[in-house]
């Protein structure tokens, strides 16, 4: 009985040491360290750089030892994180320690989301991440706390965070119901942006050009200096998944409103847009085979899958 009250009285000891420690506060990094880290952070992400992907992570993790409580700095390092493992087609031999980088990742946005939990998207990153950690590890726990956050994140910034749900889901097969509400959520995104319902069987984005801004929650909708080709990486990826979906004949009509955006001349990726609508029904069979032809994958599994919003050249 002694040791029982003695464990209490531990157990109780211990939460309110916990839970009266002082919270962590956001302090933004001025430094001129974590200026030049952030610039190569900018740099490489619009060049494409994947192989310099090591460097900057170094100097973003110095930058972030020294000053922990800058939510800019941890949401970087998971960034990249995230874009190393997204794009690991690109290396010669990817090992098993590649999901590392997701729980890296997780973990970043976790810190990201405590120093500024007004900011939607990391909100939206950190329960993406969460869903895949958790299906790594066979937790279903952990991979239903990911989708209730993802929930109210959406809610927080639907015209982010529904693409950022159903980009996360778009790997499922094209059977699963949740592969369904992945590309209804696509739809979604158009419906907000646009304020309407695009028609789903012969859609056209022309009409809505015009309320293109860089301005509120609907600057997610359109092409912005963070992500210079989101308009267009939004197409490309929505008409894959309608053509995992069985949709050829509707991919085609989705793929083509990319061409609608100013810079879609300069974009690295219209050669692929074209080859797809191009290939539209071959591509059927493959995007619903998994571990086919890497050149002929859906987005989030392509080289290409966050280069091809954020790469500018």
């Amino acid at each position: 009985m002694k040791r029982l009250v003695l464990f209490c009285c531990l157990s109780g000891c211990a939460q309110v040491a916990v839970s009266s420690a002082p919270a962590k506060k956001s302090v933004a990094d001025v430094t001129e360290a974590t200026k030049h880290a952030q610039d190569a952070f900018w740099s490489t992400l619009h060049d494409g750089r994947y192989d310099d992907i090591g460097a900057v992570l170094d100097r973003l993790q110095a930058a972030y030892l020294q000053q922990p409580n800058d939510p800019r700095t941890a949401a970087h390092i998971a960034f990249l994180h995230i874009w190393r493992i997204s794009e690991r087609t690109r290396q010669t031999s990817v090992t098993a320690t590649i999901t590392d980088d997701l729980m890296l990742a997780r973990r970043y946005f976790e810190e990201a989301v405590r120093l500024a939990p007004d900011d939607a998207r990391f909100a939206g990153f950190l329960a993406a991440t969460t869903m895949s950690e958790g299906k790594i590890h066979h937790d279903e726990k952990l991979k239903r706390r990911g989708f209730f956050a993802m929930k109210d994140a959406v809610a927080a910034w639907p015209e982010f965070n529904l693409f950022t749900r159903g980009y996360a889901m778009s790997g499922l097969p094209h059977t699963d119901a949740h592969y369904a509400q992945a590309l209804d959520d696509q739809w979604a995104t158009l419906d907000k942006c646009t304020h309407s319902q695009v028609d789903r069987r012969h859609p056209s984005y022309a009409p809505f050009m015009a309320k293109e801004t860089r301005e509120g929650q609907e600057r997610a909708c359109w092409n912005s200096w963070i992500a210079p080709h989101n308009f267009e990486g939004f197409f490309l990826n929505m008409g894959d998944m309608l053509v995992k979906n069985g949709d050829p004949a509707t991919a085609k009509e989705i793929y083509a409103q990319a061409r609608l955006a100013k810079a879609y001349p300069s974009w690295p990726y219209r050669g692929v847009l074209e080859r797809r609508i191009a290939d539209a029904n071959a591509n059927v069979a493959r995007f619903q085979t998994p571990g086919s032809d890497p050149e002929h994958q859906i987005m989030a599994n392509t080289s290409f899958a966050c280069m091809g919003c954020h790469q500018t050249r």
